[in-house]
């Protein structure tokens, strides 16, 4: 009789013991379907060092929130990043909102005000199925840059005065020959009509200027070359095709991924946005671009000096 009892109470608790565990590995289950289903961002970055480092930050901010992230740097420009984006190949980038107005969206005329550019990109990005999250307080435009002792030579200060360069060669990144924001807005706006073009690829544009094998560069207004005091004169831009104010990053999402994410998504991300300043992210570029440390160590020190990052 004892024996009967003690196998019917053995017989209990494995049914207990059984049915816990049952009940565990369910929820262990359910909580891995549900990590599981949460989408993958697929973050991408244009083709120069500002770039690597805007990538590198929003990277590391979205997986210590626990987002996984597939990261592709160095895609290319504009026209090519754009066409991963629609193709779904990407659904999240760092992008300048005026270059997204005129490259994207063929503006050739960009609202000074950045609220007001923001406002047409959105309601013009909405319909592609893409969302803009909130913008980055710093700007970074293109601008035409020479040595110094060029610039006293044929007194150049605005981006017309070029025409008056015998031999005239600009060199830049290949898109700046096809954009309006290039070569296009130099003819149309500025009348420079005889001008050779020389495109750049995997080197420095302030290198070819110093060993003068170009003439005038495309350069960046964040470029840590440009710092005062600096050997190369900015040209001014009176007509504006650079679009000088409306040229802050947004990070373009997939509407699809922003809603699947939600607000904690939304939110890492604008926080990291919310911390570069110009100061902040021309002191990032020179780190990368003349220090030479590595975009992922440089982003990952802002973030912890932010408090972005444990």
């Amino acid at each position: 009789m004892i024996r009967k009892r003690t196998r019917r109470a053995v017989k209990a608790a494995f049914c207990i013991s059984f049915g816990v565990a049952l009940v565990l590995g369910a929820l262990a289950a359910g909580t891995m379907t549900a990590a599981a289903a949460q989408p993958t961002v697929k973050l991408g970055t244009k083709n120069f060092t500002e770039e690597f480092i805007l990538g590198q930050l929003y990277k590391q901010a979205l997986e210590a929130k626990g987002y996984k992230v597939e990261y592709h740097e160095n895609i290319g420009s504009t026209e090519v990043v754009d066409k991963a984006m629609t193709s779904g190949q990407l659904n999240v980038y760092p992008e300048y909102l005026g270059t997204l107005l005129s490259v994207v969206f063929h503006k050739t005329s960009v609202p000074k005000n950045p609220a007001t550019a923001l406002a047409q990109a959105k309601a013009l990005d909405g319909k592609r199925g893409f969302t803009l999250f909130t913008p980055t307080p710093f700007f970074d435009t293109d601008q035409l840059g020479v040595l110094n002792a060029t610039a006293k030579k044929y007194k150049l200060r605005s981006a017309g005065d070029i025409k008056r360069i015998p031999g005239l060669s600009i060199c830049g990144f290949p898109e700046f020959q096809t954009r309006y924001a290039g070569l296009v807005g130099l003819k149309q706006e500025y009348g420079v009509k005889k001008a050779t073009f020389i495109p750049l690829a995997g080197i420095s544009v302030y290198q070819v200027l110093d060993t003068k094998k170009c003439i005038v560069g495309d350069v960046f207004s964040t470029d840590p070359q440009l710092a005062a005091p600096s050997k190369y004169t900015v040209l001014t831009d009176p007509k504006e095709i650079f679009s000088e104010r409306s040229q802050t990053v947004v990070p373009e999402v997939s509407t699809k991924l922003a809603s699947a994410l939600g607000a904690k998504f939304r939110q890492t991300l604008n926080a990291v946005s919310a911390k570069l300043t110009l100061p902040a992210m021309i002191a990032m570029n020179k780190a990368v671009a003349i220090d030479k440390k590595s975009p992922q160590a440089v982003a990952a020190a802002f973030l912890k000096a932010n408090g972005l990052l444990k």
